[in-house]
Formats: C-alpha cells, structure tokens, sequence
C-alpha cells in the first residue's frame, strides 16, 4: 500500500502512521479545505510516539481496512502529534474534558470543518468493551449526526467553542497577594498528601515535580511540614518501579497508589525535572541518596536520549515489540540465570531481597524491580557491613542492566523539542555546576562533563531552531526544523541558558535567555496580563489557548514568570517586573486554591514574595578567591538567588555588575536586594553573614 500524506513529515509519531490504510493528513489548510469542500466532519486524532494506547488504537482501528474505507468515504482524517503542536492538543483536551469530564490519549475529537469541536473521547476500542463504544459504532453515529441532524451538530460546536475559548480566563486579585498564601498552599498540599507513599492521589499517580519543587523552596525558609512531604514522596519514588532501579531515570507515572508498577514511557520533560528537584534536595538536606537518584537519572538522560548532535530526544517508547515494558520486567529465574553467568550466584539471595523480585511490582507474572530494602538491613541480615553489602548490590545491578541491554530496547522519538530540551539544559547546568564547584575531585569531573553536555545542546538548538530574523521554531527531527515555537519553548529554553550562565557565568547565555524573554513579551503577552500559548501573528485556530495549569510540563506562562523574575533580578528591568505581577495577579490566588495543578505559579509566588538575593562579585572566576566567595552560595539551598562574576564589571552586558569594583583590587562581593546593595565584601565569612 502506498504511504499516506504523513511520509513527508518529520514527526516520528505521524511517520508511525504513514503506512495506515487512513488518508491521513497533517494538521494544515490542506486538510481543512479538503473538509470545506467535501463538506465533511473532519476526524481529528492526537497523540505521542511513547503512548501505549496510542498504538493500541492504531493496530484495532487504524490499521483495518473497513475502519480506514469508512474513514476515507465520510470524514477528513487528520493526525496530530501533541507534542508538537501542544497548542492544538490544549484546546480539544479541553474540548474533551468538557464533554466527558476527564481526558488522555490517545485523543478522539470530531470537528466541523473550520475547527469548532463537537464530539469526541479518547481510546474507543474495536468492540464494545468494559462499557466503552466500538469505534465504528462512534464513527457511524457522529457521520449520521452530520448527515441528517446537522443543526444540532452545529449548536453543540458553537456552544464547545465557547466554553473552551473561556476556559483559562482567571479575574485578577482584588486583595494583593501576601506571605500568608504560601502557607496555605502549603496546608493545601498536606490535606491532600499521601503520608504513607508520598504523592498526592491514588492511581494512576503522577511525581508533581513542580509541587515538590514549591514544597522544597518553602522547607529552604524553614517549613518542616514542606520538607517532610516532599522528603517521603521523593525517597518513595526512588525506591519504586517508577524509578529504573538499573539504569536510572523516571518512567511517566504510576499504575498504582505505592510508585511500583509504572507506565513505561519515559519522557525528557520528567527526567529533566526530577532530575533538578533530587539535585535541589541533596542541597538542602545534604542527603547522598538525593543525590544519587539525581545523578542516575542525568545518566539515563545522557546514555538514552541524548542524540549525535548534543541535543535530547523526546522520548522512549512504552512497548517494546508491541509489549508494555518488556525490557524492563523480570522472573526470579532469569535475575539467577544473569547472575550465575557473571558468577555472582552467591549474592542472588541478596539480589532478591534487596530488589523485591518476588514480592513487589508484579505485573503479569513478571516483576518490575523495585528497592525493597535498605543497605543498612540488608547487611544486617546478611551479616555483612554496609560497605560490603552496597558494593554487592552494586556488582549486581551492572550486571543486571548489562543482561537488559542484551534485550530488544523500545523505540526512541528522535525529535528535539526546544523546550522540554531546554529543561535537560537547566538540570545538567544546575548539577554541573554544583558538583564542579566541589572539593571532590571525581564529583567535580563529573560536574564538568555535565557542563559540557549543557552546553553543547544550548549551543545545538539555537543553531538549528532560530532562523536569521531571531524567531524560534519548536521541533527539530529529520535535519529539518519545523512549527513555530510556542510560550512553553521560549521559556524553557531561556530557563536552561540562564542555569547555564549561573553555572559558567559565560554571559552569551545570558544575552540569549534575555533576547528571547523580550521576544515572549512582545508576541505573547495577554493586554489583560498573562500570556497566551501562541505568538499574536501565528496560526488562527478557534480559540487561542491559555495553559495556565502544569501538566507533564510547568505552564508555560508559569514558567515565563519565573524566568523573568530571574532576569529582573539580574536586570532591574522594570518592563520584567510589571509582567509579573499582571500575570501573578490573575494566577496567584488559584495557585494557592489548587496548588498541586499550579506548582509552577507557587515557585514564581514563592520568589515574588519572599525576594531574592542578588549576588556580583567582581573577580576572575578562576581565581581561588572568587571560588571560595562562590562556595559560600553553595552552602544548603538557596533557591531565590542570582548570581553575577565579571573581571570588568564596566564590559559586562549584566546590568546587576554595573558600578562594582573591587576593594584594594581583591576579589570582591557586593549582596543586593531589588539593586539595593550592602556594604562590598571581601571574605567569605563576611559574605555568610551578609546573607544570613
């Protein structure tokens, strides 16, 4: 069979279905004025190359014959990858939620040919099934709507679109916003928290990241109740199968209450911001575990999705062969049949114990290995020191993961988003710039090869995702860069630079991260506050959307505000200030409401709020003295500072370094708050002190 309108694209989700029977198009003004001129409903479907459902769907429906025959004869059938176009996927989630009240992929939508939603769901299966409708029973009843009820179909398009165009419409605060809120959203999480498995929810449970984020800026202030919720929920996430107890990294959610069981995608987004969260805790408890977890998952980023150039890939597949998790799972016979063959037969009790091979994570007779018990007891039980009993445990996890890779490995998304790649900058910065500023020789190297991984994806995406005239394209797969970029790109790609200037103190990243602040200002921003989704000269669709929740992603607004707090400190730029607190003020008081949705708005009420430190220091960064003046700022968490180290202050392009000067010509530190600065120090205790 011939390949469909999808052969020439570069998605590799869209290319999965090239070969459908289904006429497939691409989202464009093909498809809509083929729906125009045929007069018919347009079928739009949406989903990601690592959704299992998603090929699910595409074996039952849309591989059949009659189902692609029906398709082709009565609909204009268009494919859509969410996540390249996350603004398209936005607006008929909320489509969907409003019809059905709940949502996921992959998406099902029925259009009027100018776009306007009036059916739709998510997975319809082949036959009627656990109360769900055959998908040609669906597809018949919405062509029969058409056919002979057409003004009803069109009184439920009008009334959709009008419900979603006003989904994210927020009032501004009438009180402003104070201290007090921050412990409420903090009371707010702990009503809703799992005290025995950490988390918020049942099943399917998802990590939060943003949440826990908040929870530990606020546990940096002193709130005991903020560490321990997010202290439970990340160790228990460590130590389930959510976390890759072999080769380190995050898979997508839970399938159940207790992080065992997880949904095996695994997504750049969710290990870059897992990632930086463990990093985050290890800073401020100290804690070696947090950091190893930190660690495998940067490893896991580095070894699995970083591609040839040095930019990330989206995404593992959830299958391999057309089975969930296949690579991953486990009998107790072949964890014996791995070890015995490495000679390490002795230490399979051990392995099984500390695993939980037979006793947890069980998923159709196979297990998901999980930390089923700490070092401590099982040297105890085994009558070994600690010592004896990690390094066992060590020989046996390489080995295990050195089977796997023996294993078929799922299916990679090769495509590199700008700004879930943008978040993989920031995490790798951030820990490269920690570990490399510390006395441990091999922790520091590791910092350094962290950096350099950072930095050579910054420099890859501005290179093949900025044209000549400075605008920034979303996608990047198959040597072509492809769709506009949207809110969420420019934010989390100006994130990731300004974390690799806090680490390098390079200032070009710096100058990148602020051109593209002030191109999301001018394209995006709401004249009532806020910004939109969408630049103000994209595509016209029929509502431009406003995501002001966090999904596997912070908000891009969310994240935009928090960048622009960054850069106002850095800056002084009144223009970063007022969009703030516009944006701040339409979201603050939900955020507080509904804290769990909204992580990334408390982060950026948590800086506003409380307001930060602003450090410039005036010295050669490779001299020891401005090391050990840098080394203060690295004691604990200080999750609301900025920090500025220039030889020439006169030459530097960062505003927070003019005027500064070193005190008989030794490197010097001057500690500011909104530019307004103390008395310039010289020694590192004089600097602790400064900061408190």
């Amino acid at each position: 069979m011939a390949p469909n309108r999808l052969a020439g694209e570069t998605s590799p989700y869209l290319l999965q279905h090239a070969g459908n029977p289904v006429d497939w198009y691409p989202w464009g003004e093909e498809a809509l004025a083929r729906a125009r001129a045929l007069d018919r409903p347009i079928f739009l479907s949406i989903g990601y190359a690592a959704c299992h459902w998603c090929h699910v769907m595409e074996r039952e429906s849309f591989e059949d014959e009659t189902t692609a025959a029906f398709l082709n004869e009565r609909f204009v059938s268009v494919k859509v990858d969410r996540e390249e176009r996350p603004d398209l996927d936005a607006i008929y989630m909320d489509a969907v939620q409003a019809l059905t009240g709940s949502g996921g992929w992959p998406m099902t939508v029925f259009l009027a040919p100018d776009g306007r939603p009036f059916h739709g769901g998510t997975y319809f299966p082949d036959r009627r099934r656990h109360g769900m409708p055959a998908f040609m029973d669906v597809l018949r009843a919405v062509d029969e709507a058409w056919r002979e009820r057409r003004a009803d179909v069109e009184g439920a398009a009008d009334h959709l679109t009008e419900v979603i165009s006003r989904a994210a419409m927020l009032p501004a605060a009438a009180a402003p916003l104070v201290r007090s809120q921050l412990v409420a959203a903090v009371e707010t999480l702990e009503g809703d928290f799992d005290p025995v498995h950490g988390g918020w929810g049942s099943a399917p449970k998802f990590p939060a990241a943003m949440a826990l984020e908040f929870l530990l800026r606020r546990a940096a202030g002193g709130d005991d109740r903020a560490g321990s919720m997010a202290r439970r929920t990340l160790e228990r996430m460590a130590a389930g199968g959510i976390f890759d107890q072999l080769g380190g990294g995050f898979a997508r959610y839970s399938t159940d209450a207790a992080w065992m069981v997880p949904h095996f995608e695994k997504m750049l987004s969710d290990n870059a911001l897992l990632a930086r969260v463990y990093l985050h805790a290890w800073a401020l408890t100290g804690e070696e575990a947090y950091l190893g977890t930190a660690r495998a998952t940067l490893d896991f980023m580095a070894r699995e999705l970083r591609l040839p150039d040095g930019a990330f890939a989206a995404s593992l597949d959830a299958d391999t062969g057309g089975v969930e998790g296949a690579t991953y799972t486990w009998t107790a016979g072949e964890v014996a049949e791995a070890l015995a063959a490495a000679g390490l037969d002795a230490d399979l009790s051990l392995a099984i114990e500390a695993f939980g091979i037979s006793e947890r994570g069980q998923l159709e007779g196979r297990s998901v290995l999980v930390q089923a018990a700490r070092a401590d007891d099982l040297a105890a039980r085994a009558g070994v020191d600690r010592r004896t009993a990690l390094a066992v445990l060590e020989r046996v996890r390489r080995t295990l993961l050195a089977a796997r890779e023996h294993r078929p490995h799922p299916a990679r998304d090769e495509k590199a988003i700008a700004g879930w790649n943008g978040l993989a900058v920031a995490a790798f910065a951030d820990a490269g710039g920690r570990l490399g500023r510390t006395p441990d020789p091999a922790l520091a190297a590791a910092g350094g090869e962290y950096l350099v991984m950072a930095a050579t994806a910054a420099d890859r995406l501005l290179a093949a995702l900025r044209t000549p005239d400075g605008r920034l394209h979303r996608s990047w797969a198959g040597g072509r860069a492809s769709h506009a970029a949207l809110l969420e790109d420019h934010a989390g790609l100006a994130e990731g630079l300004l974390a690799l200037y806090d680490a390098t103190q390079d200032e070009r990243w710096f100058t990148a991260a602020r051109e593209l602040a002030d191109e999301a200002i001018d394209r995006f921003s709401d004249p009532d506050g806020g910004f939109f989704d969408t630049p103000a000269d994209g595509e016209p669709l029929v509502t431009r959307p406003r995501s002001i929740t966090d999904n596997a992603v912070p908000s891009g607004s969310a994240q935009l505000v928090t960048v622009l707090l960054r850069l106002g400190a850095l800056t002084a730029d009144e223009r970063y200030a007022d969009a703030v607190e516009r944006a701040l003020a339409r979201a603050g008081p939900t955020a507080v409401r509904l804290p769990l949705g909204f992580g990334q708005w408390l982060v950026a009420l948590d800086w506003l709020l409380e307001r930060a430190d602003e450090v410039a220091i005036v010295g050669d960064s490779a001299v020891p003295a401005v090391g050990q003046l840098r080394a203060v700022l690295d004691r604990g968490y200080r999750p609301r500072l900025v920090v500025a180290v220039a030889t020439d202050p006169a030459g530097s392009a960062v505003p927070l370094l003019a005027s500064r000067f070193a005190v008989d010509g030794r490197p010097t530190a001057f500690v500011c708050r909104d530019f307004a600065c103390r008395r310039p120090v010289t020694e590192p205790e004089a600097l602790a002190a400064l900061l408190g």
